[in-house]
This record gives C-alpha cells, sequence and structure tokens, in this order.
C-alpha cells in the first residue's frame, strides 16, 4: 500500500519514526515555538487540578507545558495514534520527571475510548490541518469534555507561510504545490473559529500569534529543506530549481537577512452547560 505524502497520517509506516520524534522535539524547543504554544496554552485558561486530554499528543511537548499548568493535583492525558510517538512521549515525561503526573495512550482522536464529560478541557495542537474528517475529530473532543469545560485548538495556516526570497514566484510555487498534496487542509488556522462556532460551542475566542524566524532556526532549515526535496519528488520543480531555490535561501541566512513567518490561529470555545427544558 503506497503511504500518503503526509507522513503524520501513518508514522510508524514511515522509514525513520524516531526522526519525526526529533523533528517534533526541535520545533518544540525552538524560542518563537515556545512562546507561541505557551499564550496558547494561557488563553485556553486551563488551570490548576483540571484533567485534561490532547488529542494527537506527538512526542509530548504540548502534554509537559500543561503538566506544568495543571500542577500535582491536576491530571494529563495524550491519545496518539502512532505506537512510536506514544512509547518516546512517556520516556520524556519519565526523563522530566512527569511520569505520575502525564499518561500517553495509544488511540484515534476520532473515536475517543473516553466516557462523555471526562475532561475539564480538551486540545489539538497542529492536528486538524492532518485530519480529512476534522469535524468528526472535533465532535468527539466536544463529546468528552464536560459541560462548561474548555475545547482548546490552535493550527498553522500555510496560505500564511512567508518567505523573504529573491524568487518570490518561485517560492509560491513550491510552497502551494507541496502544501496542497501533504496537508487535508493547508488553510485549516482559518476555518477554526467558523468550525466551533458551527459546532455549538459558546464563547468562541480567537488569538493569531505568529511563527517568525530572523536567524534561521535548525527547524526552519530542516522545514525549507523538505519543502525542496518534495517539491522535487512531486515534480513541482526541477532539481536545478530547487537547488538555487535553497542557495537563495542560505543566501540570505549568510547575509544576516533571512525572515520566515507563520500564522497560527488558536481557538477556544466552551461547551455549553444543559440548558433548562
Amino acid at each position: 500500500m503506497t503511504l500518503h505524502p503526509d507522513p503524520y497520517r501513518a508514522p510508524d509506516r514511515q522509514p525513520d519514526p524516531l526522526k519525526m520524534v526529533e523533528g517534533l522535539e526541535d520545533r518544540g524547543r525552538t524560542p518563537t515555538q515556545v512562546r507561541l504554544r505557551r499564550r496558547f496554552l494561557a488563553f485556553a485558561g486551563i488551570r490548576s487540578g483540571w484533567k485534561v486530554l490532547e488529542v494527537g499528543s506527538g512526542s509530548g511537548v504540548v502534554c509537559r507545558d500543561v503538566a506544568a499548568l495543571v500542577g500535582e493535583s491536576g491530571r494529563v492525558i495524550g491519545v496518539d495514534p502512532s505506537r512510536v510517538f506514544v512509547r518516546e512521549a512517556r520516556r520524556l515525561a519519565r526523563q522530566n520527571g512527569l511520569g505520575s503526573r502525564v499518561r500517553f495512550e495509544l488511540g484515534d482522536g476520532r473515536r475517543l475510548r473516553f466516557s462523555d464529560d471526562a475532561f475539564d478541557a480538551t486540545l489539538a495542537v497542529t492536528v486538524l490541518l492532518h485530519v480529512p474528517d476534522a469535524d468528526r475529530l472535533l465532535g468527539d473532543m466536544i463529546r468528552v469534555t464536560r459541560p462548561g469545560g474548555i475545547v482548546a485548538v490552535q493550527d498553522q495556516d500555510f496560505g500564511t507561510l512567508a518567505l523573504d526570497h529573491p524568487d518570490p514566484a518561485l517560492t509560491q510555487r513550491i510552497f502551494e504545490g507541496v502544501a496542497r498534496k501533504i496537508y487535508a487542509d493547508p488553510w485549516s488556522g482559518r476555518t477554526l473559529p467558523r468550525k466551533l462556532s458551527a459546532l455549538g460551542l459558546d464563547s468562541v475566542r480567537l488569538l493569531t500569534d505568529v511563527y517568525q524566524d530572523t536567524t534561521f532556526e535548525p527547524w526552519t532549515r530542516t522545514f525549507l529543506l523538505r519543502r525542496a526535496e518534495n517539491a522535487v519528488k512531486w515534480k513541482i520543480v526541477s532539481e536545478r530549481q530547487a537547488e538555487r531555490w535553497l542557495a537563495g535561501i542560505e543566501a540570505r541566512a549568510y547575509a544576516k537577512t533571512f525572515l520566515m513567518t507563520l500564522n497560527f490561529y488558536g481557538v477556544v470555545g466552551v461547551k455549553p452547560r444543559e440548558r433548562p427544558r
């Protein structure tokens, strides 16, 4: 069976799933990613003592941050369909002294194995753009959230990806062509307020944040290299065009004039309390 172009559809079937874990951790420790992730969690209003579920927990970066917010009396559960991600997330939680507060389970976010109203808050961070039936996943997140509890989602929007490059047309061709090929919805971020409102959540709020890199961070370098490699693999550009594109990026970095930004949209809604009859 041919693998989908999006490696996050089936991480365990990729040539090197541990490399994907390293990538998630590299992104997670990038300073601007730390800032926008923690701003989003503060915006969600997660409190001490809460029981929180993260769907699509990956290597556990977000869950580890949430554990600090819920404190000793709180609990965090991460669910992911990848056995490798779950195993590594458990290891990293223990390594960070959080083994008793954070639990990771194998599971599908569209079919959560939890009872109704089980959590004070449910989260999905940079997950929905990978999911073909995102409304189904959101619906199950809402089901397991208690009335009055929080549903919080954050996604990037690849329609807002900007790179200062000597060849803007080639840049647009690579970015748009690769994004259309990989993601279920490359523009997921901008749709989130509408989706949460349509699913019946109250008090839907939006926080727009920006991933900004002017120093050519390691994660950004890897991200752009993969864009170029995929653009060649899928015949979006020639190998020579990709090499020229990467050379333009390196020139900007060498001259200390590199700039790339990407919008992240964080949306929070409240599950309605039971309406009086």
